[in-house]
């Protein structure tokens, strides 16, 4: 997955986001945690850092199967960073 280009933001905030979600795993105290658990890890990160980097994820870790599904990702989006001003 070429995540150099899924990310406008800066190096530095890719590695503080990798950080933050390999905490998050670590907390959990567990020896295994599912793909699942750690991709909305990402998901919950990204969508602080990078709009557009968030949706990209998104469109590949919630396998979108129709235009709606997306849309409605994307109008959550918008109404959290709305309320977020």
């Amino acid at each position: 997955f070429p995540y150099t280009t899924l990310f406008r933001s800066s190096s530095e905030q890719f590695e503080h986001l990798v950080d933050q979600v390999e905490n998050k795993v670590r907390k959990q105290g567990v020896s295994e945690i599912s793909s699942k658990k750690i991709g909305q890890y990402v998901m919950d990160d990204l969508a602080d850092l990078d709009d557009v980097a968030y949706i990209r994820f998104a469109s590949i870790y919630r396998e979108f199967k129709d235009m709606s599904s997306f849309m409605k990702t994307m109008e959550d989006m918008m109404a959290k960073k709305e309320k977020g001003n």
